[in-house]
């Protein structure tokens, strides 16, 4: 794809990854395809070097490092589509995925929790149910002689 159709991958507001950071590897899919599914290479493999990227700011790069660690090798993200029979589509979709991965990566943690107590009203619901649940055992019990 053109550079000129395509100025980069938008990852959100603040961040567009640019194509000339982006690599392809085409080989053959072992999906669907019909007869031209040994002739066309329609899996796709998007890469893209995270620990060398000059778009990202350093909170940016330690933050998708560290959330990243287990699918990156060397810094390198590799992501495979094999999912649609045109390499046209694969691409789109590989595409996509990464940006997702990147967004939830660099999404800011989530606030830590709070601890809370059950509530009064909670705990006498909770020893009741547990009441009516020993009188049904009980009454399946065989009669104690």
């Amino acid at each position: 794809m053109p550079a000129a159709h395509r100025p980069g991958l938008r990852v959100d507001a603040g961040l567009t990854i640019p194509e000339s950071e982006l690599s392809w590897r085409f080989s053959r899919s072992s999906g669907p395809g019909g007869q031209g599914v040994n002739t066309a290479d329609s899996r796709v493999e998007l890469v893209w070097d995270v620990a060398g990227s000059a778009v990202l700011a350093p909170l940016q790069r330690e933050r998708i490092l560290e959330r990243l660690s287990g699918r990156l090798v060397d810094g390198v993200l590799t992501i495979a589509a094999s999912e649609h029979r045109a390499q046209l589509r694969n691409r789109d979709a590989a595409r996509a995925r990464l940006a997702d991965l990147v967004a939830d990566a660099l999404r800011p943690p989530s606030p830590s929790r709070r601890a809370t107590r059950p509530s009064r009203g909670s705990k006498e619901r909770r020893l009741d149910a547990k009441k009516r649940r020993t009188d049904v055992k009980r009454l399946r019990r065989p009669p104690h002689d």
